[in-house]
């Protein structure tokens, strides 16, 4: 099969099971992640390099963003309804940001290092015109 001008293994698995699982988007192997949200190097089953590929911080500074709203809404929300102690929010809030935003943090990398394998995704080249060649 063919997508994106990349040629993909009967084995590859879709790029939400290669996130949630952790699977190599080549092979299928569960070889992404070398730790919680770190990658491996390589396959150790197909040898596909995943340092070659650009994750960068784009998934960590989008998901800070959402997941932030989403816990200052409702902490203003609860705010307004019941007015606990700051030591409530404190307690509450801080562990739910982080666990949401760790939690979310590999998903959202292992489905973006997939998107850019299936799509065959590589650094952008400005091509000259045709009368500099």
């Amino acid at each position: 099969m063919t997508i994106a001008g990349a040629d993909l293994d009967p084995r590859a698995p879709a790029p939400a099971d290669a996130a949630l699982r952790g699977l190599c988007p080549r092979c299928g192997a569960r070889t992404l992640f070398d730790g919680l949200v770190r990658f491996a190097p390589r396959c150790r089953e197909c040898g596909l390099e995943f340092e070659g590929f650009n994750v960068g911080d784009g998934p960590a500074a989008f998901l800070i963003l959402i997941i932030g709203t989403i816990i200052t809404v409702l902490a203003v929300w609860l705010e307004l309804a019941v007015s606990p102690p700051v030591w409530v929010h404190v307690l509450l809030w801080v562990p739910l940001t982080i666990i949401g935003v760790m939690a979310s943090l590999r998903f959202a990398k292992g489905i973006l290092i997939s998107l850019e394998y299936r799509n065959a995704a590589r650094e952008g080249r400005i091509v000259p015109p045709e009368s500099d060649r």
